[in-house]
């Protein structure tokens, strides 16, 4: 099963660092699994251009939460949320 959430960042961003934290901890505490991708990584350059300038961007379930700054907050609400599928 893919990860619920996604950060979207890049390396040398201290906003990336801090956002990894928050994502880390809440999805520890409530047991769901995320990813990190790079978004300076992608070799198409389509994830650089369409987060680059917001990153670090969040999704829950595809569906983005936030960017810049992780309200941890909003990402447990978005969390405790039934994930839809079909």
């Amino acid at each position: 099963m893919p990860a619920r959430v996604v950060l979207y960042g890049r390396a040398g961003c201290h906003l990336c660092e801090d956002a990894r934290e928050v994502v880390g901890s809440v999805c520890a505490e409530q047991g769901v699994a995320w990813a990190e991708i790079d978004v300076d990584l992608d070799p198409s350059g389509a994830l650089a251009a369409q987060y680059g300038d917001y990153v670090p961007v969040v999704t829950v379930d595809g569906v983005q939460q936030g960017f810049w700054q992780v309200d941890r907050a909003r990402l447990a609400k978005a969390l405790s949320r039934r994930r839809v599928t079909g």
